[in-house]
């Protein structure tokens, strides 16, 4: 592995990892909040890497059994890891071979892909360069956050739960702006969760699934409402 890639990608991860460090901090405060131990927070952020399915995941994990709804919610919400790892797996250099395309695969979050798909190739030694600070700040600040929760007061507590959801925010308005017809799927998507809080019939149903159902809803719509041809794709 070259130390002057490593350093470049370590470089590359340190604003990601910044960001990951007070986003996950929130996690950490929600989990424990819901009734997780610090030490299940921490592992739960160690060994899945995915601020939104984790969200999802501690929702349904509270409730005994809910076996397939954690799998519907989780394939919903994590699928476009795999189309991710897929894009990605077209610049991979010569050295991305076995169990580090598995690692390639545990790393990949939104901020990690679009830092390496701006690359000609990517190298294995700055990939894994990249994925070192957003892992860190993503795990200390779930580790933080879970132990300190119970030390702020409840406003505090109230106010920082924000920032996940600031940080999904800060995710889709950019891509809002360039697209209007995204901005009407988001809407779609915010209506049907509006319908899933107020409407007293679907209050039952887990916010796990509440999640994949307007996801998965919302996107059928909008391929219905604005199809694409395949042939216009590539003139666009």
């Amino acid at each position: 592995m070259k130390k002057s890639e490593f350093i470049e990608g370590l470089k590359s991860g340190i604003p990601i990892g910044l960001g990951y460090l007070s986003v996950s901090f929130t996690f950490g405060i929600m989990a424990v909040s819901l009734g997780f131990n610090w030490w299940q927070a921490l592992l739960v952020s160690m060994t899945t890497l995915t601020s939104a399915g984790q969200l999802a995941g501690i929702g349904v994990m509270v409730m005994p059994g809910a076996y397939i709804e954690m799998l519907v919610s989780q394939l919903t919400i994590n699928v476009r890891y795999a189309f991710m790892s897929i894009s990605l797996s077209q610049k991979l250099d010569s050295k991305f071979k076995g169990v580090f395309k598995w690692l390639l695969g545990f790393f990949i979050t939104d901020e990690i892909f679009a830092v390496a798909i701006s690359k000609e190739e990517i190298k294995r030694s700055f990939f894994f360069g990249l994925g070192v600070c957003p892992y860190i700040g993503w795990a200390l600040g779930t580790f933080l956050g879970a132990i300190l929760g119970n030390v702020f007061p409840e406003i505090i507590m109230n106010a920082l739960c924000i920032a996940i959801y600031a940080m999904f925010v800060a995710i889709i308005v950019p891509v809002c702006k360039k697209d209007w017809k995204t901005t009407i799927v988001v809407l779609l998507s915010g209506l049907l969760s509006a319908c899933f809080y107020y409407i007293p019939v679907f209050k039952t149903i887990s916010s796990g699934l509440q999640v994949s159902v307007c996801a998965v809803v919302a996107a059928i719509l909008g391929a219905i409402i604005f199809p694409r041809k395949e042939g216009n794709e590539h003139a666009n």
